[in-house]
């Protein structure tokens, strides 16, 4: 008679609860659930409902990753906007220490401990401030050179960091970037198509602007890749948006969400965009964490009225347990 040892080589390995250890096709007991379980892959990806935050905004910053993210700024109340931070574990959201200086439509980039905030509107103006962020509280750092507010962010812990178009009253619509040493920030090259509330993703010397609302107002689908020198065009969206988020690398990213409280979500593969499955909830302009292309976190936005609801991406190509059940 067959068995699975015969067949696969091994005996059905007994383990208290997950085992994370596992690879694809793979089968054990899980003796704490009483019950046998496999690892599978998925093969389209998913957003399931995370923990809801404690104060309803759009216009939000964001940085981290799925389980341990960070929100801060936003709006509504009026402007000058909130000076609220708030912390994620991966099922909950806990407030933490303000911002400095209230304000909403604000760049942010990093990781939960290390963030970095930048720009945003306060009073109704465009702002210059930076604020660095060490898991305890904010500080303020060296300004911008370009006062702006919803520009393309990017930046991997609070001494990095890379800052590109977006609006500076009274200027209008800008294509000035700028990146952060940990000093200071330094004026570098345009991107190409100057505008505002595009999607963003990566690092400060290999990053990512898609989409975005162009002088006149309407949307876009212009796609550009920062190489630590300069901006190139790539490959445009299937659908042009902005006010959508974003997160990932230079080569492999996600954005979704976008104008008018778009549910669009789409994956880059280094060439092209590709539609993937849509948000639970329209929404425009919330946070996100920025972290991965198949592990990332998108909360708050205006679905309308601001919503505090956030969702948890999982990408294809991801592990997944699944339970053996009989009928």
């Amino acid at each position: 008679m067959s068995t699975y040892k015969k067949e696969v080589g091994t005996a059905v390995q007994n383990f208290a609860g997950d085992y994370t250890g596992a690879v694809e096709g793979q089968l054990w007991y899980n003796s704490t659930a009483g019950s046998f379980q496999f690892r599978s892959v998925t093969t389209a990806g998913a957003w399931a409902t995370g923990g809801t935050m404690n104060t309803a905004k759009g216009y939000n910053g964001g940085s981290g990753t799925k389980t341990a993210a960070l929100s801060f700024g936003g709006w509504p109340p009026s402007p000058p906007g909130i000076a609220l931070t708030e912390s994620y574990n991966g099922t909950a959201w806990t407030e933490v220490a303000d911002l400095n200086q209230a304000r909403y439509h604000i760049g942010g980039s990093g990781i939960q401990n290390s963030t970095l905030a930048y720009g945003g509107v306060s009073g109704g103006a465009s702002s210059v401030n930076t604020e660095s962020w060490n898991e305890t509280s904010w500080t303020e750092v060296n300004n911008l050179n370009t006062a702006r507010q919803d520009g393309s962010s990017a930046g991997a812990d609070n001494t990095s960091a890379l800052y590109g178009s977006g609006v500076s009253s009274p200027l209008g619509i800008i294509a000035n970037t700028e990146i952060y040493n940990g000093t200071c920030w330094t004026e570098v090259n345009d991107v190409n198509t100057a505008r505002q509330g595009p999607g963003r993703a990566g690092i400060a010397t290999a990053a990512l602007a898609m989409g975005g609302e162009v002088p006149g107002g309407a949307a876009t689908g212009v796609t550009e890749q920062w190489n630590s020198t300069c901006w190139s065009e790539v490959a445009d969206l299937n659908t042009a948006r902005f006010g959508n988020t974003g997160g990932g690398t230079y080569t492999s990213a996600i954005t979704a969400a976008g104008s008018p409280f778009s549910a669009l979500t789409e994956i880059w593969n280094g060439t092209s965009w590709t539609e993937d499955t849509d948000l639970s909830t329209g929404r425009y302009e919330p946070g996100g964490d920025g972290s991965s292309s198949t592990s990332g976190l998108i909360f708050g936005g205006n679905v309308p009225p601001a919503t505090g609801a956030t969702e948890e991406w999982t990408g294809a190509g991801a592990p997944v347990t699944e339970t053996i059940t009989t009928s």
